[in-house]
């Protein structure tokens, strides 16, 4: 018998991201928690450069800068 699948837990926000270059990243996962609803694009935006950065620390090859980023459902 097949499982369910499991739900994203109400702490984290999933965005869609467009950069400037217009490469796209979907789903990416930002912790949410405690934030207010006015609060969560622009943390996202700064978490989603730093997850960035990370990425191109350990490959090699820099991302863009952000020039889109939309919420997604789950």
């Amino acid at each position: 018998m097949a499982k369910k699948a499991k739900a994203a837990p109400d702490n984290f926000v999933m965005f869609d991201v467009v950069y400037e270059d217009g490469t796209k990243s979907s789903r990416r996962k930002i912790n949410a928690v405690g934030l207010q609803k006015d609060e969560i694009e622009d943390f996202a935006r700064t978490e989603i450069m730093t997850q960035d950065r990370k990425i191109a620390e350990m490959s090699g090859k820099p991302r863009g800068n952000i020039k889109e980023l939309t919420r997604t459902d789950s």
